[in-house]
């Protein structure tokens, strides 16, 4: 009796774990774009910041050399969607304050990585792309999630390139799934330690674990390139196309090439 409460046990905690990590099904034409495909982290930027990260140049120079783009975007203090990673402008800028404390004519006073780069709209940086490449977009968390959601879907609707969303934010991925359920999308994820500052709380780690997925239901999951969460394999046994990042010259890369579908890279060329 003990060993059949056991295995009974078992059985409804296996299924359990399934139901939350499962992806949603992808057709052949959303994965097109991507499957193979190889993505330069925040456009084509060069490790000694000559060209910057996430800028007009290095957008332009990921689609002259045939590679996709992953960018980030985020909302400006009124409103405007602009592309850039950090919450803060001290990295990059060497400017105290987050992004959205300022508005979009206030950023443009400020340069990226010391070079005479400013900080793009998001309507500049597709108007720039247009189409030559398919594009990541990844929404970053903020206190205006849904103003951003809305605000993106919209240009996003009026672009005609090939693209997919991603966000550590797994309401943000939902958000779409309910709101734009035909646009691929994918839900991000790291080991615990690098999600919230290094905070370990009980979100991040359900994160970490892919077990937010019954909220966003991801058609990929993008995570770090060093993972070794069983639980993201499942994921991926599941049926997720698997993205990873960042890919640099030291890891294997050609191992990793072969064991993901996507690769977001940076400091080399595949």
């Amino acid at each position: 009796m003990f060993f059949l409460i056991l295995l009974l046990i078992v059985g409804v905690l296996g299924a359990v774990t399934v139901y939350l990590v499962a992806p949603a099904a992808s057709t052949a034409e959303q994965r097109a774009p991507f499957v193979n495909g190889k993505f330069a982290h925040r456009g084509l930027h060069t490790q000694d910041k000559s060209v910057p990260e996430n800028s007009l140049t290095a957008f332009d120079h990921a689609c002259s050399h045939g590679y996709g783009i992953e960018l980030d975007i985020q909302l400006s203090k009124d409103g405007q969607i602009v592309v850039f990673h950090d919450d803060t402008l001290d990295r990059v800028c060497g400017v105290q304050g987050r992004v959205d404390d300022y508005t979009f004519e206030e950023l443009q006073e400020f340069r990226l990585c010391g070079t005479e780069e400013k900080i793009p709209l998001f309507s500049d940086v597709l108007a720039c792309v247009n189409g030559r490449t398919p594009l990541i977009v990844e929404l970053k968390d903020g206190p205006r999630n849904n103003e951003l959601c809305e605000k993106a879907l919209v240009m996003l609707r009026g672009y005609k390139g090939k693209f997919c969303i991603e966000s550590f934010q797994p309401f943000i991925v939902g958000w779409f799934k309910k709101n734009a359920p035909d646009i691929f999308r994918g839900q991000l994820s790291s080991y615990t330690k690098d999600l919230n500052h290094g905070k370990v709380t009980p979100a991040t780690w359900c994160l970490a674990n892919m077990l937010v997925n019954v909220i966003s239901r991801p058609q990929f999951m993008a995570y770090n390139v060093t993972c070794k969460s069983p639980l993201a394999k499942l994921c991926r046994w599941l049926g997720a196309v698997t993205v990873v990042w960042t890919v640099r010259p030291s890891n294997d890369v050609e191992a990793i090439t072969r064991n993901n579908d996507c690769v977001i890279f940076e400091f080399y060329e595949p």
